[in-house]
């Protein structure tokens, strides 16, 4: 079966179509990704960065958020041009590389963009990988996954649920695994999840229980799927 939605955002892509379903995914997308990791840009002043690479910032906003917004856009283009290949850690570190190229972060020596973290962290006072673990914790994820062969979407949650557990690189796990959730959607045919800025607190409560109750993530993805939807049924993509 043709996967309708993946050949209209290649094609809008190249064409640089403006105010298709390419041009809103590109906003949408990384607007709420981002600010739920804290970025101070609202919608608007992510639309104006797409559409004419100017943006009216207020005092206060920091350069790094607007560098991670570009990087952002950059990332989604790799993954609708990508989106077929199969999943493995050189394309989930290039993702690293793309978010986080010519930021603060990039400049320090032990932070490593585009490679697996060499410093512990923690997420929402949860442990994570050491980074000991973390290479052959992702090599063990990714040769689980691939076998599953064609992926439905409770896998791809899943998946998106035990990389943040493993949370491999030093920043940047939450926008990395949702743009990989990306990725995998489009190329499985599966109608993507847009986690909203809204729902963010739904969403952290999944990955923290996901062990214990997969259905709050699930769920959570479910709700995604349907704004997802109202957006294809704006555009006439079945």
């Amino acid at each position: 079966m043709e996967n309708l939605l993946l050949k209209t955002l290649r094609q809008e892509k190249e064409a640089g179509v403006s105010g298709g379903i390419y041009h809103e995914l590109q906003v949408r997308m990384t607007y709420n990704s981002n600010h739920i990791e804290g970025s101070k840009l609202n919608e608007d002043q992510t639309r104006m960065i797409f559409e004419t690479a100017t943006v009216h910032a207020e005092d206060g906003i920091p350069v790094d958020d607007i560098i991670e917004t570009v990087n952002h856009f950059r990332a989604v283009d790799y993954v609708i041009d990508f989106a077929e290949a199969p999943l493995s850690e050189e394309l989930i570190k290039h993702l690293h590389f793309l978010l986080k190229q010519g930021t603060k972060d990039a400049s320090l020596p032990w932070f490593a963009f585009g490679d697996y973290k060499k410093r512990a962290n923690v997420v929402g006072g949860i442990e994570t990988a050491a980074p000991k673990e973390v290479a052959p914790k992702m090599k063990a994820l990714l040769t689980d996954y691939e076998a599953i062969g064609k992926a439905e979407l409770r896998d791809v949650v899943g998946f998106h649920a035990e990389f943040e557990r493993i949370h491999p690189f030093q920043d940047g796990n939450g926008r990395v695994g949702r743009l990989i959730a990306l990725k995998e959607c489009l190329r499985f045919g599966i109608v993507p999840f847009l986690i909203e800025d809204s729902k963010k607190y739904f969403y952290y409560r999944g990955l923290s229980e996901w062990e214990r109750e997969k259905g709050y993530l699930i769920d959570t993805c479910l709700d995604g799927q349907d704004t997802m939807k109202k957006l294809l049924t704006m555009f006439d993509i079945a």
